[in-house]
């Protein structure tokens, strides 16, 4: 008999998590599509720009320890 009030009361838990997971997603404010899409193309352009700006300082750093190791020779 205890088992199955301990089980009861597994249940309980369970349905009040997920009751209370409902009402949390009902709060959240979802972004409409044009401002996902806005949010997206700043996050590419963004991540463009990193790329090419780590690629550029790496390009940069490569010529100089070459030059550099290249002068000791």
């Amino acid at each position: 008999m205890a088992e199955t009030a301990k089980t009861a009361k597994k249940d309980a838990k369970k349905d009040s998590f997920w009751k209370s997971m409902k009402t949390e997603f009902n709060k959240i404010a979802w972004p409409d599509k044009t401002e996902t899409v806005k949010e997206s193309v700043a996050v590419l352009c963004v991540s463009v720009v990193l790329g090419l700006a780590i690629a550029l300082m790496d390009t940069i750093i490569q010529f100089g320890i070459n030059l550099l190791t290249s002068i000791g020779m």
